[in-house]
């Protein structure tokens, strides 16, 4: 008997595209900073009162230190990886004897590590930048 599964087959070359923009929602909702902020001991800190006003400003210049918000970051990293990992691939594969196949796998990988590496190191940079700030403005932070 037969299913309407049975008829259901996706083009090889399409494939590959939708597993990079699966990669890169996956990434993109994992890669979030935006909600981080820094805690601030407020005993014995002769700026407390100032403290809204110095984490309203220290998210907007940590967002410009980190080239932008972790989101964007993650999705140029998942492009770029997708672009070299499809060359690479594609090299691998038609040394291996399917070219086509080798650069869809490349594109995939390359997305996932790209937007996996730019993602972390853009969070990192946002936290360091948001925690400096704070600290540059005499609050003590703990994390």
């Amino acid at each position: 008997m037969k299913t309407a599964n049975d008829n259901f087959t996706i083009n090889p070359i399409v494939q590959p595209v939708y597993l990079i923009l699966f990669s890169i929602v996956l990434l993109i909702g994992c890669a979030q900073s935006s909600g981080w902020t820094p805690t601030v001991d407020t005993y014995g800190d002769p700026r407390a009162q100032y403290i809204t006003q110095d984490e309203r400003e220290c998210k907007y210049l940590a967002t410009q230190a980190a080239d932008g918000s972790t989101t964007g970051q993650t999705a140029r990293g998942a492009g770029e990886g997708a672009i070299g990992g499809a060359a690479l691939g594609a090299i691998i594969g038609a040394i291996a004897g399917n070219a086509g196949a080798g650069a869809a796998i490349g594109a995939a990988s390359g997305a996932f590590a790209g937007g996996a590496y730019r993602g972390i190191s853009s969070d990192d940079k946002y936290k360091n930048a948001y925690a400096n700030c704070m600290r540059n403005r005499g609050h003590n932070v703990i994390d």
